[in-house]
């Protein structure tokens, strides 16, 4: 029988609750993404191997993340949102603590695919949040709190993670996260109220298949496509080529299952909506073209004796990813609040541009000068995480069609992470490729192609439709 929270009855006590259990999930969500940036050399210098292959781990932990939140909102709308989301907290920490032990990258990757069970927390906890807050303005502020850590948490992931790393290895990152893990599965089950909106609907498991053999098949191909920055044999060219033909033919299964289904998991004219595929591209496009830059590309740059600033780890995260973080999670809540008020799109275009002026003051001026290398990092904490981020989020949920909720936010958390794996694999390969050219100029290329993206990402923003429903008229 379904369980759903009654809107009128939710007192402030409850909210307040319930926002600080879909905080701390969310927390330990965020560390899985963030609180390995400082340390990713480390990690290699731990495991005995290249910084390619410790991006490798992090494309997969993404990919992961990426094909789980493909069903898991859907699934969650059916059994049980609170239920899932306890259930996806454990598994992160059963993966966080196979990455703690693990004796090479091989078992690093086995922990960081297992931790990306956690890829759809932020959907669910927004979907969550607008079952217990109708009212625009104040689910628009608490939004901003919650989606505030998608840039980090306040600094302190990236600091803290910078010193485990610099002082006890890499392992003692992972097992903070089993810890925080543990603590939002414990805060979520006992602080929060099931709600199943779609209790009794069939779950169209073969849709499921369809669409993660799909998307997996697609990021694999890719992956193995990226190789050839360094030589591609013909043996993987060919594999990369049947991988294309499994993804092309598991589309149009999925397609196909799709029309014909009763209860299907993605109705088909939905696909066909502005309301889907643009802000899905939109989102897709601005982490491929920003995440890897915060997150690998600068870090990396900033420690580089040459032609970076031979800064350490942990310095690295006080100067760079902490001011990004911090000024994130105080602008989130700021733009959640105006979102209601001047419009959703209008926020997420402020957001885009000031984030397309950050990359710029980057390329051009902070591979030279550390101060201004951190001043742009700050801008783009600013305008990317604080702004343009918690838009793509909430928009994924404002404007998911009321007869399955749980569609756009899982499909928008499927973009966030399919383009940061993508970031992490495209930008990389970039970097490699044109590392002929000389450092500077390789770091000065890799940056120039997340811009590039980043602007494609704000034409593509201009096609996203207004959600009205969502806004103070």
């Amino acid at each position: 029988m379904s369980t759903v929270i009654d809107k009128g009855t939710m007192t402030r006590g409850g909210t307040a609750a319930l926002t600080a259990a879909l905080l701390t999930a969310c927390v330990a969500f965020q560390l899985n993404a963030s609180m390995l940036s400082p340390a990713l050399v480390t990690m290699g210098e731990e495991l005995n191997t290249n910084q390619a292959a410790i991006g490798l781990s992090q494309t997969w932990f993404f990919t992961t993340a990426a094909l789980f939140s493909l069903f898991l909102p859907r699934l969650s709308d059916v059994v049980g949102r609170k239920r899932i989301l306890v259930i996806m907290m454990l598994m992160t920490a059963v993966g966080s603590v196979v990455a703690a032990l693990a004796p090479n990258i091989g078992w690093l990757f086995a922990g960081r695919i297992i931790q990306g069970i956690s890829g759809p927390t932020v959907p669910l906890a927004l979907l969550m949040l607008r079952s217990a807050v109708p009212n625009p303005k104040r689910y628009g502020a608490l939004m901003g709190l919650i989606l505030a850590v998608n840039g980090g948490v306040a600094g302190v992931d990236s600091f803290l993670g910078g010193y485990l790393a610099e002082n006890h290895g890499f392992r003692s990152i992972f097992w903070f996260m089993v810890v925080l893990a543990v603590l939002a599965a414990l805060a979520v089950a006992l602080l929060t109220r099931e709600t199943k909106p779609q209790a009794g609907t069939k779950m169209d498991w073969r849709g499921v298949f369809f669409i993660v053999v799909a998307v997996g098949s697609l990021l694999t191909a890719l992956n193995e496509a990226s190789k050839l920055v360094s030589g591609m044999s013909s043996q993987t060219l060919l594999l990369s080529l049947v991988l294309l033909a499994v993804a092309a033919a598991a589309f149009y299964g999925f397609w196909t299952t799709e029309k014909r289904v009763a209860e299907p998991m993605v109705q088909i004219e939905h696909l066909r909506q502005r309301a889907t595929w643009a802000p899905l591209l939109t989102t897709t496009l601005t982490m491929t073209g920003i995440f890897a830059v915060i997150n690998g590309i600068v870090p990396a740059y900033v420690q580089a004796a040459a032609p970076g600033f031979g800064v350490g780890p942990t310095q690295t995260a006080l100067l760079i990813l902490t001011p990004y973080a911090l000024l994130g999670w105080v602008f989130g809540p700021i733009s959640g609040r105006l979102a209601p008020v001047l419009g959703y799109n209008k926020v997420l275009r402020i957001g885009m541009l000031g984030s397309i002026a950050a990359l710029l003051i980057i390329v051009f001026f902070g591979l030279n000068s550390l101060p201004v290398m951190i001043a742009g990092t700050a801008l783009l904490g600013i305008m990317y995480a604080g702004t343009a981020n918690i838009m793509l989020n909430g928009l994924g949920v404002v404007l998911s069609p009321p007869g399955n909720p749980g569609f756009l936010p899982g499909m928008n958390a499927g973009a966030f992470n399919l383009g940061a794996g993508l970031s992490f694999l495209v930008l990389p390969a970039v970097l490699v490729g044109t590392s002929n050219l000389g450092d500077h100029a390789s770091y000065f290329t890799v940056v120039m192609v997340g811009l590039v993206i980043t602007v494609a990402a704000f034409a593509a923003s201009l096609l996203i439709p207004k959600p009205v429903d969502a806004e103070v008229q």
